[in-house]
């Protein structure tokens, strides 16, 4: 299996350095231990506290698995040093139908949050500013229509 690029901000890949660290030396021996309390009361056949154990630990060690890859395989976005949109940029952008202006930061799409302004290169926003400048009018094709941006300004 081909490896994939995973793009992130160093912020994103601190994140995901911090969260893998707390799953190893936190969270892991937290349910070792209580999976050894749950053998320690007989028969596992019926045991539920065991049951929901082993099942908490097979979801943490699928997300150490999961960060481990994303890290391994990480590249890490520079931040944005041309007067173009590019991975890692904060770009301002105004819708045309109702004037209103958005400020979102253009990162891989592990990383990207809606909710927190971070969207996808391969979001249709993101797909449709790359490599424009301050000052472009862009049309934007997505599933509910297609609707006119301009930026505003890019940092």
């Amino acid at each position: 299996m081909a490896k994939k690029e995973i793009l992130l901000t160093s912020e994103g890949f601190l994140e995901l350095e911090t969260e893998l660290n707390e799953l190893k030396t936190v969270k892991r021996p937290v349910i070792i231990e209580a999976i050894k309390e749950a053998r320690a009361q007989g028969d596992l056949s019926e045991n539920a506290d065991y049951d929901a154990a082993r099942n908490e630990q097979a979801a943490v060690e699928n997300r150490i698995s999961e960060l481990e890859y994303m890290l391994e395989n990480a590249k890490i976005i520079e931040k944005c040093k041309g007067n173009a949109v590019d991975m890692g940029a904060f770009v301002t952008i105004k819708y045309e139908e109702d004037n209103e202006e958005e400020e979102y930061q253009i990162v891989g799409s592990m990383e990207a949050d809606p909710f927190a302004n971070k969207i996808s290169n391969e979001s249709p926003i993101g797909k449709a500013i790359m490599n424009k400048k301050v000052g472009d009018t862009i049309s934007v094709e997505s599933p509910t229509g297609s609707y006119k941006i301009k930026i505003v300004k890019i940092n």
